[in-house]
């Protein structure tokens, strides 16, 4: 008896499984975005006409201000004027180091010796002596911290066999990364002819290291630490760590010739700004103008979160398949830079197919959506099939049925 009822189900579901269900799936839709939406990544085109002429009134030489994610500039000051760095040049040390590390080259417990040449170095340090060994955990406490020469070259040595061979991986990388105004002498940034960059080399290189290297703000917003078992007293350069809501660091740098440089960044609310300031003739105003810089740029600026990869856009009818929805998902998390006040005029455009139709595979493309403002474009990303749908078979159609009255019977 349960056979013969099985048989007539599975023959009335074939049937009506051929039977294309009248659904209407709409193709676009335009609508303001609300305050309350989620979201993440993709650049804007910001301007603002104030940002280049110095509307801020900054006592330096060379200054500024962009947003992390998408690297826009948002205040220029001599931005390509070629300066000397000092110990911000430690900036691209350190991204070779974390580079390094996250090829596996080396681990943060690797012991780092120093050589007579390192434990030789002059200003910032912390008196290495060619008998000890730091790993490069504390290693990169000195170099970030304090900014130590000795762990500096110690560090650059390791990695490359000698200074000059480590110089010529900072300058190749500086090369790659766009750094036009760029030319490293050494490691360290002490005064040398011809060691030079500029405010917006700076900015590169400092966005390269916060972007695809997070983990090293877990050094630079460290204010105060030691090392050698709380022998040596570590106290942060960086006066912003403690005295700037959102600080995340990044690197100081000061001699009789380069004047007070700085390289800082601050996160608020999802929007990460980096400000770099140089030659200016004190430190507290190198501090002083990268606090105008940071809060011009949190005063006039928000990050809009879009979506996040996978989230779901819409669920979508799926013909003659064993299921008969699919979520249509986001592929990249999204969002943009955008002026405040800007973001009520924010317009959604999702654009699907009309009709879906089994098999449907996971990954698959079944539309975009793009985010504009004042019909700008300043996000978009693919939308794409969440899971694997079948095509209804008579032999899995069969199997689903058969699971699905065994389980509603058991």
């Amino acid at each position: 008896m349960q056979n013969k009822f099985v048989k007539k189900i599975i023959a009335l579901t074939l049937a009506l499984s051929f039977i294309t269900p009248c659904v209407s799936i709409a193709t676009s839709s335009d609508f303001i975005w609300s305050s309350d939406e989620r979201s993440l990544q993709v650049s804007s085109t910001v301007t603002d006409d104030s940002s280049s002429s110095n509307s801020l009134n900054l006592e330096c030489g060379g200054a500024v201000l962009i947003e992390q994610n998408s690297g826009k500039v948002l205040y220029d000051h001599n931005m390509h004027e070629q300066l000397r760095p000092a110990s911000v040049t430690k900036v691209m040390t350190i991204l070779l180091i974390m580079e390094a590390l996250d090829s596996g080259r080396i681990s943060f417990d690797t012991p780092i010796p120093c050589s007579e040449n390192a434990s030789s170095m002059g200003g910032s340090q912390i008196w290495l002596d060619v008998k000890e060994t730091l790993t490069v955990h504390e290693m990169l406490k000195a170099i970030c911290v304090v900014s130590a020469n000795d762990c500096t070259v110690a560090m650059a040595e390791y990695l490359a066999g000698s200074e000059e061979a480590f110089v010529a991986q900072m300058n190749e990388k500086a090369r790659s990364l766009g750094m036009n105004d760029t030319t490293f002498k050494n490691c360290h940034g002490i005064d040398e002819d011809g060691h030079i960059t500029s405010a917006y080399d700076i900015a590169l290189m400092s966005r390269e290291l916060l972007t695809k290297h997070p983990k090293i703000t877990e050094y630079t917003t460290i204010w105060m630490d030691s090392l050698r078992d709380g022998k040596s007293e570590l106290v942060n350069t960086n006066k912003l760590i403690r005295n700037y809501r959102g600080a995340t660091g990044l690197k100081t740098g000061s001699t009789s010739v380069a004047l007070y440089n700085l390289s800082s960044s601050a996160t608020r609310d999802g929007l990460s700004l980096i400000a770099v300031i140089m030659k200016a003739p004190t430190t507290k105003v190198r501090f002083s103008e990268a606090t105008k810089l940071l809060d011009y740029g949190f005063t006039n600026y928000s990050y809009k979160e879009f979506g996040k990869t996978g989230d779901v856009v819409q669920s979508l009818v799926v013909n003659k398949g064993v299921s008969s929805y699919v979520d249509a998902v986001l592929e990249n998390s999204c969002g943009a830079l955008v002026k405040k006040g800007e973001d009520k005029n924010l317009v959604q455009n999702i654009s699907l197919d009309d009709s879906i139709s089994a098999p449907v595979y996971k990954g698959q493309k079944l539309g975009e959506v793009t985010y504009s403002i004042n019909g700008e474009i300043v996000g978009s990303s693919n939308i794409l099939a969440s899971e694997d749908v079948k095509k209804i078979s008579l032999w899995n159609m069969t199997t689903y049925l058969y699971d699905y009255w065994y389980r509603l019977i058991r």
